[in-house]
C-alpha cells in the first residue's frame, strides 16, 4: 500500500476524530447553556437575598423602640406597627412577619396571621440555633401580596418565584426571635438566567475554540507533560518521605508509651524519656523538670541532645507555667525570655507545662539546635504529644506509689502496718544473715491505754497514738523503720546497731514519750508512758517469729515490773529461740558450708 495513502487515511481518521470530539463538546456546551444556568443562578440569588435580608433586618430593628422587649413579650406598640408597615413600600419585601422565640407571630403584614404559631421543624432545629434559613419556591401569583393579578381575579396558571428568608435575632448568645421575609425574585431570576446563558454561550464558544487549538497542539505538549510528570514524581517522593517520617514518629511514640506504662519508678521513667526524646526530636535539645512535694520548686529530672539541666528552678521563672499554657519564644515581634533559659543566645524554644488530671506536674523545655533554628517550629505538634504521654506516665507512677503507700501504711498514724513490718523484717534478717550484720527489734506498748479510751473517749486515744507515733518516727534514722502492728502496740526495727545502742535508743525513746503533753479539748491528758522489750539477732532467734516472740516476752516482763521501763530479752529467751530455730533450719556450720 502506498505510504502516502496510508498517511491520508491516518489524516482522515484524525480529522474525523477531531470532528467527533468537537461535536461532542458542542453538544455538551449546548446542554450546559440550557440546563446549567438555573442552579447557578439560584445559588447566586440565594447569596444576594441573604445579604439583602441583613439590611431588611437592620431597618426593622431601627423602626422599633424596644426591640428585645417586643420580641420577649410578643407585643408591639402602634407607632412601631405603623413604621413597620412602610417596609414593603420601601424595599423588595412584599410580606414579612415577626416571631417570638417560641414561634408565635406577634406582627405581620398579613394581620390575619397575628397570634398564630410557626410549626415548621426547621424553626427549632435551625433558626433557634442562630442559623439563617433560606427557601426558594414557586407560588401561584395570587399568593404574592400586591401583585396586580389580585385585583382582576385568581389565575392558578400564573406563578411567581418567591424567596423566603428566616433571619434569627440573637443577643448575647440568646435566641430572642426571628423575622420572616418574603420577596418576589421572578424578574431578577429571569434576568440572571438570561445573562448567565449568554455568558455561558460566549464562554463555551471560546472553550470550543480553545479545545480545537489544544487538540492541534497536543502532540507538541508531550515534553511539557513529561516534565510535569517528573515534577509530580519528585513531589510524591517528598510526600512519601514525609509519610515515612510520620510512620517512624508514630512507631516511636507507641514504643515510648509502652515503655512508660511499664515503669515502676520515676527514675526509670526519666531514663527512658531521655533515650526516646533524643530520637523523636533530634533537632531540639531538651530537659524536664518536675514539681517537688511542697510545690515550691521544680527539680531537674532528665535531659537529651545536650540540653542544659539545672538542679532546680522556681515556678515563676517560666512564662509557660505562669501563663498556664505553652510558651513559644521566637515567634512574636515582642517577647520575653524565661529566667530558667539563661544564658539565652536568641535561639527559639518551647516551654510545655506538663499537665496530668488537671494539675501541673512539671515542665518540658525544648530549645532549637544551633544549626536547626529554621525548622524548629515544625516539631511543636510532636513535642506536644510527647509532653502529654510523659504527663500521663508521671501521673500513673505517682498514683501507683500512692496506692502502694496506702497498702503498707497505717491510716491513723502513718507508720508502717503489720504486713510491711513482716516483709521488712524478713528482708533485714536475710541481709543480716548474709552479711553477718546485727539487727535489733524493739516491741513497744502504751501503758494503761484502755484508760484513755474509757475516761476520755476514743478521739483522745487516737491523739495519744498519733503523738507516740510521731515520737517513734522521729527516733528512726536511715534504714530504721517504725511500725504499728495494731492497737496500742508498736515495733521498731533497727538494723546495724549493737545491743547496747539499741538499749540506749529504747531508753531515750521512753523518756521522749514521757515528756509528751497531749491536749484534748480544754485540758491536758494524763502523762503518757510506754513499756518496751528488746530482742537481738542472732542472739534471740534467726526467724522473724522468734525475734518477735522474744521482744514480746521482754515487753511483758517490763509491764510485770511496773511498766514505764525498758527490758531486754533474757538469756533464757535466747536459748529457747535458738533451740526452736535449730528445729527448722540447718546448723550455721552446714549453712556456711552450703553457701
Amino acid at each position: 500500500m502506498n505510504p502516502s495513502f496510508q498517511s491520508g487515511i491516518a489524516d482522515k481518521i484524525r480529522s474525523m476524530t477531531l470532528i467527533l470530539v468537537l461535536i461532542a463538546a458542542a453538544a455538551a456546551s449546548g446542554w450546559a447553556v440550557i440546563a446549567v444556568p438555573e442552579p447557578i443562578v439560584d445559588r447566586m440569588l440565594e447569596s444576594d437575598v441573604r445579604k439583602q435580608a441583613i439590611h431588611w433586618q437592620r431597618r426593622v430593628i431601627l423602626h422599633m423602640h424596644q426591640v428585645e422587649e417586643s420580641f420577649k413579650t410578643g407585643t408591639i406598640n402602634a407607632q412601631d406597627a405603623r413604621m413597620l408597615s412602610l417596609l414593603p413600600e420601601e424595599s423588595d419585601v412584599y410580606r414579612y412577619r415577626l416571631l417570638t422565640s417560641s414561634g408565635g407571630i406577634f406582627w405581620s403584614t398579613r394581620s390575619e396571621e397575628i397570634g398564630e404559631y410557626d410549626t415548621n421543624e426547621f424553626f427549632t432545629t435551625q433558626i433557634a440555633r442562630g442559623e439563617t434559613y433560606y427557601n426558594h419556591s414557586t407560588l401561584p401569583a395570587y399568593e404574592v401580596d400586591g401583585f396586580p393579578l389580585q385585583s382582576t381575579g385568581f389565575d392558578s396558571s400564573l406563578t411567581r418565584e418567591v424567596a423566603q428568608v428566616f433571619f434569627p435575632l440573637m443577643h448575647n448568645g440568646h435566641f430572642d426571635g426571628a423575622i420572616d421575609f418574603y420577596t418576589d425574585i421572578t424578574e431578577m431570576r429571569e434576568t440572571f438566567i438570561y445573562r448567565a446563558r449568554m455568558s455561558l454561550a460566549v464562554l463555551t464558544s471560546i472553550a470550543l475554540l480553545a479545545m480545537t487549538i489544544a487538540v492541534l497542539v497536543v502532540f507538541k505538549a508531550n515534553r511539557q507533560r513529561m516534565n510535569q510528570l517528573k515534577a509530580r514524581a519528585a513531589k510524591d517522593q517528598e510526600v512519601m518521605a514525609s509519610q515515612m517520617q510520620l510512620a517512624r514518629e508514630v512507631k516511636l511514640l507507641g514504643e515510648l508509651n509502652e515503655w512508660l506504662q511499664s515503669c515502676r519508678t520515676l527514675d526509670e521513667l526519666f531514663k527512658m524519656v531521655s533515650e526516646f526524646m533524643g530520637h523523636l526530636l533530634p533537632d531540639a535539645e531538651g530537659s524536664i523538670y518536675v514539681f517537688s512535694a511542697p510545690r515550691d520548686i521544680l527539680g531537674g529530672c532528665a535531659s537529651w541532645n545536650g540540653g542544659s539541666l539545672k538542679d532546680h528552678i522556681q515556678p515563676d521563672e517560666c512564662w509557660g507555667l505562669r501563663r498556664g499554657r505553652t510558651y513559644e519564644f521566637g515567634a512574636s515581634e515582642v517577647e520575653f525570655a524565661c529566667a530558667h533559659a539563661a544564658p539565652h543566645d536568641g535561639r527559639p524554644y518551647f516551654c510545655f507545662p506538663i499537665l496530668a488530671h488537671g494539675e501541673t506536674v512539671g515542665l518540658m523545655h525544648l530549645r532549637a539546635m544551633p544549626a536547626r533554628a529554621g525548622d524548629f517550629t515544625t516539631c511543636k505538634p510532636l513535642a506536644q504529644m510527647c509532653a502529654e504521654q510523659i504527663s500521663m506516665a508521671i501521673a500513673n507512677v505517682r498514683m501507683r506509689d500512692q496506692l502502694h503507700d496506702q497498702s503498707v501504711r497505717d491510716p491513723l498514724t502513718g507508720l508502717f502496718n503489720r504486713r510491711h513490718m513482716n516483709e521488712s523484717l524478713r528482708k533485714f534478717l536475710s541481709n543480716s544473715e548474709l552479711n553477718c550484720n546485727r539487727l535489733s527489734l524493739i516491741a513497744i506498748d502504751v501503758d494503761h491505754f484502755k484508760k484513755f479510751n474509757d475516761n476520755h473517749g476514743h478521739d483522745a486515744g487516737d491523739k495519744v497514738l498519733r503523738a507516740v507515733s510521731a515520737a517513734l518516727e522521729k527516733a528512726c534514722d536511715g534504714d530504721e523503720i517504725a511500725c504499728r502492728p495494731g492497737g496500742e502496740e508498736f515495733t521498731l526495727i533497727l538494723p546495724g546497731i549493737t545491743p547496747e545502742d539499741a538499749l540506749t535508743r529504747a531508753e531515750l525513746l521512753r523518756q521522749a514519750v514521757e515528756e509528751i503533753t497531749v491536749r484534748y479539748g480544754d485540758k491536758n491528758l494524763p502523762r503518757i508512758t510506754i513499756s518496751a522489750g528488746i530482742a537481738h539477732f542472732p542472739a534471740h532467734g534467726l526467724l522473724p517469729q522468734d525475734l518477735l516472740r522474744a521482744a514480746d516476752e521482754a515487753l511483758y516482763a517490763a509491764k510485770a515490773k511496773g511498766r514505764n521501763q525498758v527490758c531486754p530479752a533474757s538469756r533464757g529467751n535466747e536459748r529457747g529461740a535458738l533451740e526452736d530455730s535449730s528445729k527448722t533450719q540447718a546448723p550455721p556450720e552446714d549453712q556456711r558450708a552450703a553457701g
